[in-house]
C-alpha cells in the first residue's frame, strides 16, 4: 500500500495516525520531492471512480496563482493529467494506494470501509 502525502499537510498528518493508530503499514512517498508520474495519475484516476477535478488541490497557492479554475474546464483530461505530474502540489493530498483501490484526501470512515 502507497501513502502519497506532504508531511506538513494537517489532512495528511490526520490520515497518518489513522493508519499508525489502526496498525496499517503503508509505504510513505512525499509528493513534494516524489511527484506521480503522468501513468500513476491515469492509473489512480482510472481505478478512483472520482472525477478527474477531485485530484486537484483546489486550496492551494498554486492552484489559485495558476488561475486552474478557469483554465481546467477548457483541459482535455489527458491534458490535465499531464499537467498534475508537472508538480505534486497540484495534487490533492493524501491519495492512498490500496490494490486497486485509491482514496484521495482524507475521510475517516472512507478508511474505515477499506480495512473492515
Amino acid at each position: 500500500m502507497k501513502f502519497i502525502c506532504y508531511p506538513k499537510c494537517t489532512t495528511c498528518q490526520k490520515a497518518k495516525k489513522w493508519l499508525d493508530e489502526n496498525g496499517i503499514s503503508y509505504e510513505l512517498r512525499d509528493i513534494k520531492e516524489n511527484n506521480p508520474t503522468a501513468d500513476e495519475l491515469r492509473e489512480w484516476y482510472k481505478n478512483s471512480g472520482l472525477p478527474l477535478k477531485k485530484f486537484f488541490n483546489t486550496s492551494g497557492l498554486l492552484y489559485k496563482s495558476m488561475e486552474l479554475k478557469n483554465k481546467l474546464p477548457n483541459m482535455s483530461d489527458d491534458e490535465q493529467i499531464k499537467l498534475l505530474a508537472t508538480d505534486g502540489m497540484l495534487v490533492k493530498r493524501p491519495i492512498l494506494v490500496s490494490g486497486k483501490k485509491v482514496l484521495v484526501g482524507f475521510r475517516e470512515k472512507e478508511y474505515e470501509e477499506l480495512f473492515k
